[in-house]
This record gives C-alpha cells, structure tokens and sequence, in this order.
C-alpha cells in the first residue's frame, strides 16, 4: 500500500497520544473515583461529535517528546445536545497537566477561535501550576505569555462574546484557577481543590502547613469566597449542571437565549401563592416558594447559593423564555443585604446583561447591613459599584415589591427611577426611607409616651407610618406603575415581557457590561 510507513507512523503516534501518561496513572485516576481527561470528555459531549486540535502536540523541550503527548492537555471542539462548543481537558497524567508553551497556545487559540465564531467554551480542570523547569530563567518566563507583546493579554483576559463555563475536579492550581476567575460559570466537584498555589508551595514560602480542602475546597468557594456558582457531588452530577446551565445560555451574545416548551402544570401554584407570604409583616419566609410558584415548574436554577445567602440569584424560565431573577431572601438577616451579596447581584447582574437575559427583581428588603464590619468591608462603594451596573443595563427589567422595600436598597432593586420596564407592587408592599417602626422610634422618640410602645398613642403614631408606606400613595402619584393582584405576577411578568422587549434590536441588548470583571 501506497505511503505505508508514513501510515503506521500517524497510527503510532496516534496510539501514543490516545494513552495519555499510561495504563497506570490512569488507573490513579480511577482509584481515586476520577476519569481521565479523554474520559471526561466522551462523558461530557454528545456521542461521536468531538473533534480534537493539537492531539500530536508535545512539549518544546528537547528530550520531552515522548513524555508529553498532546502536551498534557487535550482540547477541540463538540456538541451538547447538538450545540457546538469548545472543550478544554486537563490530563493530569501527563506531568500534572502542568502548563506550557505549546498548550498554552492550544488553549489561546481554541479560546480565541471560540469568541470569533461564537462557541461556548468549558474547561475541564484538574492541573498543577506552570512547568518547571519550562519557564525558567528570562527567555522561559518572557515566552510563556505566547512570545508577543499582547499574547498573554488575549489569553488572561476576557470580554463575554460566548459563555464560559469552568468546572473544578480535582487538584486545580495556577491555570485552572485563572480559568476559573474569567468564567462565567464555575461547578466544583466535592473533594477537588482550587487555588492560585497549592499547599506544598504554600509550606515552603510561609511556613503554613494547610491541606488541599483547608486552602481551596468546595466549602471554602461556595460559601465564603463566593468564586463557584454550584458544587457537584460527584463528576457525572458536574456534567448535567454543565449541560443545565447551557440550556439557559445563548451560543454567543448576538443571539437570545434558547427557548423551551413550558410544562403544562406551569403556573398551576399561582391561586395559592400568598398561602406562601405571612400576612404577620415581620416574620420570615422561604423566597423560593413563591418564584417557583411564578416560574416554569422545575426551572428554577440558583447560582452561588450558598453565598451571600440574603439574596437568591437565579436563571429561569416564564413561559418557555429564559429569564434572570434577583430576589430578597428573608429567611436569612430578614432579607438585609451584605456585601457578599451586593456582589453576588453584580456579577449577575454582568451575566444576564451580556447574554440578552432579562431581569426580574423581586422586593423583600429591609435595607443594606451597616455597621462596623460592613463599612470595613466597604459597603457604600459596592452598594455605589451596584448600582453603577444597574445604571449600565439594556436588558428588560421588571421590579416587583412583595413586601418591605426600604432606603437605599429600594433603588438597588430596581426601584423607581433606575430603568425598570415595568414597577409594579403588590397590595402587601411597604415602601419607606426605614422599617415604619424604626422610623417611630426616630419620630415620635422625644414624647412621653414612646417609653410605653405599648400605649394606644405609640401603636396609633406607628401605625399611621405602616399605613403610609403602602404602594398605594406611590401608584397614585404615578411613581410605580401599578399595584397587582399577587395571583396575576405570572401572566403580568408574560404580558410585561412581550412589551418590554426592543423589537428593533430583536431582544439584543448593547452589553455594556461585557467587560466587567466576572468575579468581585
């Protein structure tokens, strides 16, 4: 047969590549309940669609090649439920998946292609930090940005042009984790790690002994740092929030996000919605029940719920249309926001804007935490940083007052004068500078009577000041635009969107937002 040497060389370099680091640090990998980058891949995209790029790729230190096959890191492009997108995996078999030259321009250019053609882009993380000895001395460490003078800039920073999803799954330090903080989205596997350097490295610069999970596991960054959107149970659970996420997400920010049949039973919860809020003003309740009494049944998908737990952010559906939802939470601080979560709501806030989703603000709020702590946590420059992004939007917005909307926050929710399509309230709705029995005591606080707050006359004073803060004073005057009946939000929100939409840009938005930093 015709050119049979040069044959069987592409297939043993083929079969090279395809065994990764070997048959057993493989099987390291699966003692350890993990699969291989290859594996993760097969799992992830629909049967038989992947292509892969740079599959002979190999490290560019002499002597290397053999030992670095497709340059530990395997990437190209595939299909999820028939999408096109772009797959980066880390092998960790393969020198720890460590970073260089030659991958680091595989993963460039896959990221950049990805941008100008309009493919969502996932990274799979499992990696060390950079190679060593690769990048060391002046030429190694100058030609590990790509060799150019804005190389390493079109890498390690980002405009949303497609999402970006990032998925930790096991060790993750340097690359993966700068990966992670330009995503849009990050699902961290329980029992992996994430950090800009690992403990080993931590040991011998400081001293400090610390263990993967101390220094960067899956409590660590849903919960305090606020930098994943979802933890994971196990791989496979990984890959359906991935495959969840994207079926809320558009190609690319030219198009609209997907839409989908709503269930038939959608809506069906709406007549006995207020069964949900306590007609008593100050006791607490679960926020959730009433937008997944509003949504599509089963569409509601939180992001960071663990953090910055006073407010829910979370992707949607109404009648098949993705939408954005940013709801108080007063099951936690009585819905108070604290700076987590005003950052939680502007990264939000980033997403839907970037990706024609619209906004749907949902009013519960007694105001923003203040105090000692808050303001050492500068708090009056992320609530000025909040709404300077809300100034930015030009996706629909539709605010909603369910209950107390008070001071500063009422305008951070999208109140009046801050570009809501439509502001409407329900009859249950308080809206005041502060809480009406707060503003007694500030009022009324110098009279005899306000030392009994039992006292008719204290009662009475305080209750002219709940009374006053109903919507309806502010309907009369035309500063919202409505108060609904709470059993119609749904069909509302329907009619309010349809509206809302500009039909000369067809639901695009101008993305204002597109380049502020995904993580606070």
């Amino acid at each position: 047969m015709s050119f049979e040497k040069k044959l069987q060389e592409l297939e043993r370099r083929r079969k090279r590549a395809l065994e990764m680091g070997g048959a057993e640090k493989i099987k390291k990998q699966h003692d350890k309940g993990k699969l291989s980058a290859r594996e993760r891949i097969d799992q992830l995209l629909d049967p038989g669609s992947f292509l892969e790029v740079g599959m002979f790729n190999h490290s560019d230190v002499p002597g290397m090649e053999e030992k670095t096959p497709a340059d530990s890191k395997v990437g190209g492009y595939g299909k999820i439920d028939g999408r096109q997108v772009v797959v980066v995996s880390n092998d960790f078999t393969v020198l720890a998946a460590t970073s260089s030259r030659i991958a680091g321009r595989k993963e460039g250019e896959l990221k950049l292609l990805a941008a100008h053609r309009g493919h969502p882009v996932i990274y799979l993380g499992e990696a060390g930090g950079a190679r060593m000895p690769d990048i060391m001395g002046s030429a190694g460490l100058a030609s590990f940005g790509g060799g150019g003078f804005d190389s390493y800039l079109q890498i390690m920073s980002r405009v949303r042009h497609t999402p970006m999803i990032t998925a930790i799954m096991g060790e993750c330090y340097g690359m993966p984790t700068w990966m992670a903080c330009l995503s849009d989205f990050v699902v961290q596997v329980k029992g992996s790690a994430m950090g800009v350097s690992g403990p080993r490295v931590v040991e011998l610069a400081l001293g400090e002994i610390v263990t993967d999970e101390e220094l960067g596991g899956w409590q660590v960054h849903a919960e305090i740092t606020g930098n994943v959107d979802r933890v994971a149970e196990n791989e496979e659970e990984c890959f359906q929030i991935i495959r969840q996420y994207l079926s809320y997400m558009p190609s690319h920010c030219e198009a609209r996000p997907p839409e989908a049949q709503a269930p038939e039973n959608s809506g069906c919860g709406m007549d006995q919605i207020l069964g949900f809020l306590p007609e008593k003003r100050n006791r607490g309740y679960d926020m959730h029940q009433i937008l997944n009494c509003i949504v599509d049944s089963d569409s509601l998908f939180p992001l960071k719920p663990s953090f910055g737990r006073s407010v829910i952010t979370a992707l949607g559906r109404i009648d098949g249309g993705v939408i954005g939802i940013v709801a108080n939470q007063p099951m936690f601080n009585a819905g108070a926001m604290d700076t987590d979560g005003i950052d939680k709501v502007i990264s939000f806030l980033c997403l839907c804007d970037s990706f024609n989703i619209p906004l749907i603000f949902f009013h519960d709020i007694p105001g923003f935490m203040v105090g000692k702590s808050a303001e050492r946590k500068r708090v009056a420059a992320r609530v000025m940083n909040y709404m300077n992004a809300l100034g930015l939007l030009t996706v629909p917005r539709i605010s909603i007052i369910v209950r107390k909307t008070y001071g500063m926050a009422f305008w951070n929710m999208c109140g009046s004068g801050c570009g809501a399509d439509f502001l409407v309230a329900w009859p249950s709705a308080e809206m005041s500078f502060v809480d009406p029995a707060i503003a007694a005591n500030v009022v009324y606080g110098g009279k005899p009577s306000a030392a009994d707050k039992e006292s008719d006359e204290w009662q009475s004073l305080a209750q002219q000041l709940v009374d006053d803060a109903s919507p309806f004073g502010a309907a009369g005057k035309h500063f919202i635009h409505d108060v609904i009946d709470p059993r119609q939000t749904r069909n509302y929100i329907i009619n309010a969107l349809e509206i809302s939409y500009n039909h000369r840009r067809k639901g695009i938005g101008e993305h204002r937002l597109a380049n502020w930093p995904t993580k606070f």
